[in-house]
């Protein structure tokens, strides 16, 4: 059994106080959205304070998750370009979700599958973001861009939100390990080795 006294940093505290910053206010960003979108889900609004309450805050917890995720963005984008490896990797992404990682190409800090899932979600919260604001000021925008928004806006959210939950299995059930590095900052050397091959090397040499 490998001894979990030997610790490698793998998120600095300010990559996981603006992670878990990102990660609370899509939490109310989504729950007060499904509440705004839906009769049938109107009743998530009593859980965060009554509607009125949540048409106020909404559009500014989203504001919130925009500048967190802008944060994250500025820190990690330089680090999640796809190289010849991370393509090879997306191609057998299958067996990385059944627990199966023989045959993959080795990752460095971030895998092919978390790369794509920090683009996919940047460009949602662009989407977000910019369709949010044409609904926050309607009397300001054209008709065009007031239906475009009405229409944007909710794709990209249920899109978000379905790219969160494959994150979050993959944090958890696929991946053992993923969620304590990113609470308590530190992996072991085995799990880097596992999972993370090219980075263990690359910061090992150092």
């Amino acid at each position: 059994m490998e001894n979990t006294q030997q610790k490698i940093v793998r998120f600095d505290l300010f990559e996981r106080v603006v992670h878990w910053t990102v990660a609370i206010s899509f939490v109310y960003v989504a729950l007060s959205g499904l509440a705004l979108w839906s009769p049938k889900l109107y009743w998530l609004a009593g859980l965060l304070g009554g509607g009125e309450t949540i048409r106020a805050w909404h559009p500014w917890a989203g504001v919130a998750f925009s500048v967190a995720l802008l944060l994250m963005f500025s820190r990690w984008a330089s680090q999640m370009m796809l190289d010849a490896d991370d393509r090879r990797w997306l191609i057998k992404s299958y067996k990385y979700a059944m627990h199966d990682e023989e045959g993959l190409p080795r990752a460095g800090r971030f895998n092919a599958g978390q790369k794509m899932m920090f683009w996919l979600q940047s460009i949602c919260c662009l989407i977000l973001l910019l369709s949010g604001l044409v609904l926050w000021f309607p009397e300001s925008m054209s008709r065009g861009l007031r239906l475009t928004a009405i229409l944007a806006h909710p794709l990209a959210a249920l899109f978000s939100l379905g790219l969160i939950i494959i994150h979050l299995y993959m944090a958890t059930i696929a991946t053992p390990g993923s969620l304590r590095s990113m609470v308590h900052g530190w992996v072991t050397p085995g799990w880097a080795k596992t999972h993370h091959w090219k980075w263990f090397r690359k910061i090992s040499d150092n």
